[in-house]
């Protein structure tokens, strides 16, 4: 399975480029996961008050799961350690896992950027393999310099698939 990391700030583009790139990975015939980081503080959006599910963990259930229509939900009133999330989000054993956010975990990572100033805490971090945003900055790894050149990303991302970097086993 490949596991590649898009990290970067609040509004720099992550959501809007890993649901691009999953759509590019469903086109080309590959099953992909997604695990992302609710980076806004609190709980992520639940069900809405009124649902048997909602009932139930009001009431004091710790975990939830529905089936029905060929999909399945699950919640749980817990946040397992990443590697526990990683393994949760690759059970269906996906070709690729995308990760958004999550920028402190080891893996490797596409770094966006809104500004110099996310530079000056983002070059930091480890295992670093695009950068995208800020022409007027040096960085010592691949770098496209602007979140609008999709075509140069995309071209990016496909030869990164292809090849044997982030090949990782959960």
């Amino acid at each position: 399975m490949k596991t590649l990391h898009v990290v970067g700030y609040k509004n720099s583009g992550k959501t809007t480029l890993v649901a691009r790139w999953v759509r590019l990975l469903k086109e080309k015939g590959l099953s992909v996961a997604v695990l992302k980081h609710h980076g806004h503080g609190g709980k992520p959006d639940m069900s809405e008050a009124s649902t048997d599910t909602s009932q139930f963990l009001a009431n004091g259930a710790d975990a939830t799961l529905v089936a029905g229509g060929g999909t399945v939900q699950f919640i749980w009133n817990e946040e397992p350690d990443f590697a526990r999330l990683k393994e949760m989000a690759s059970m269906g054993n996906p070709d690729v896992l995308l990760i958004e956010g999550y920028k402190r975990e080891t893996g490797n990572k596409v770094v966006l950027l809104r500004d110099p100033e996310d530079w000056h805490t983002l070059c930091k971090l480890e295992d670093k393999l695009l950068v995208i945003g800020c022409p007027e900055i040096e960085i010592d790894c691949p770098h496209i310099h602007s979140r609008e050149e999709t075509a140069q990303i995309d071209e990016w991302f496909v030869k990164w698939i292809g090849g044997g970097d982030g090949d990782e086993t959960i």
